[in-house]
């Protein structure tokens, strides 16, 4: 499958866009009209992640999917929303999405991650959003995750150490570790991760694509 790294936590898989902070991000070098897709998912309302969504969303006539405060305000503009909360689950085109915790701080609604299986490729990601380590990612290692998308930034989300924990709760087949480019006065080498990590660990330069 086709994935695209634009810096922070911002993916875009195929045709679905996750956390897409584009304007204002350092990393990233293409602006908000360049992307296509058919779906955007947000995982919680901070600036650095819910970033361009309702701008690309309507741009593309894309679907926004986002927890339902997030989705309520996404309409005020004109976007299309599928809203959903924490255990639901929902089906759009090739993909089934499943909403499920993450640990963090949000100021409309709660924090999120993704569970994201496309049927028609069989593969299943789990983008963890912002997120401490907790208890409940033993739980979404039962769903028989194939990457996994783990910040490892500190400060602000879980660092290093309790990002290698996670792998061992997730039990994914890769890891593609995120947010080590946030402002957290923190020298985060994503290759230390790499290094310690008991699974096989992708690292993307920002703005690369990859098929994978």
């Amino acid at each position: 499958m086709r994935i695209r790294y634009f810096g922070r936590s911002a993916f875009l898989i195929e045709d679905l866009l996750i956390d897409p902070y584009i304007s204002g991000n350092r990393s990233c070098e293409i602006a908000p009209e360049d992307i296509s897709c058919r779906i955007v998912c947000v995982t919680h309302s901070h600036p650095d992640h819910l970033g361009d969504a309702f701008e690309i969303a309507k741009r593309n006539d894309a679907v926004l999917v986002a927890i339902f405060e997030i989705a309520e305000k996404a309409e005020e503009t004109g976007v299309r929303t599928e809203p959903m909360n924490i255990g639901g689950e929902i089906g759009i085109g090739d993909w089934q999405i499943k909403m499920v915790e993450a640990v963090h701080s949000a100021d409309m609604g709660s924090p999120t991650g993704f569970i994201l299986k496309n049927r028609k490729a069989g593969r299943t990601f789990y983008h963890a959003g912002d997120t401490g380590l907790f208890a409940g990612m033993s739980l979404i290692g039962g769903e028989d995750i194939d990457i996994a998308m783990l910040p490892i930034g500190g400060r602000y989300t879980m660092g290093i150490d309790d990002a290698l924990r996670a792998v061992h709760l997730i039990k994914p087949k890769m890891v593609i570790p995120m947010h080590y480019d946030a402002p957290t006065g923190l020298n985060i080498d994503p290759q230390e991760f790499k290094r310690k990590c008991m699974k096989p660990v992708e690292i993307f330069r920002f703005n690369e694509e990859k098929e994978i």
